[in-house]
């Protein structure tokens, strides 16, 4: 016979409960995406109490290809607070490779004109860079210049 466990609380389980139909899921917003930055990060300041805000898009590539056989992405807008947007600003560029753990948030707004606009985008909790400020700069030229970095070349080497 099986004895049913105590409901027990830990960090992993904190959005679930318990319930007579058995474990039931209260809330999950969560978004885990890696991409390729489309533009270098925008840094701003809040006016008030003067926080580092940072924006930038990722390209996200579909797991599957169109009818005509070619890949697309998707472009998600990436908002990110405090440190992490001050250092994906001075660390991040165009084609930097990230990882992006987050939530993802929908606002309103109206623009300049008055007309009521809608904004999806993505608030990082964790933004982890996948490569190189450099590394980036060889993905975008499509050159791996490791090989000739490598090269130990010495002064008799040379020929003139």
């Amino acid at each position: 016979m099986l004895r049913e466990q105590p409901a027990v609380e830990t960090r992993n389980s904190r959005h679930l409960r318990k319930s007579a139909e058995g474990w039931c899921c209260l809330l999950l917003n969560k978004v885990v995406l890696i991409g390729r930055l489309v533009r270098d990060p925008e840094l701003r300041y809040t006016p008030a109490e003067g926080i580092a805000v940072a924006n930038f898009t990722i390209a996200v590539n579909r797991p599957f290809n169109n009818k005509k056989g070619e890949k697309e992405a998707d472009f998600i807008r990436i908002v990110v607070w405090e440190k992490q947007a001050e250092n994906s600003a001075s660390y991040l560029g165009k084609g930097s490779l990230v990882a992006v753990e987050g939530r993802l948030q929908i606002r309103s707004y109206e623009d300049r004109e008055g007309i009521k606009r809608t904004a999806v985008e993505v608030v990082a909790r964790n933004v982890v860079f996948l490569e190189s400020r450099r590394g980036a700069a060889e993905s975008r030229s499509g050159y791996d210049n490791t090989a000739i970095d490598e090269l130990d070349i010495g002064d008799e080497d040379v020929p003139f």
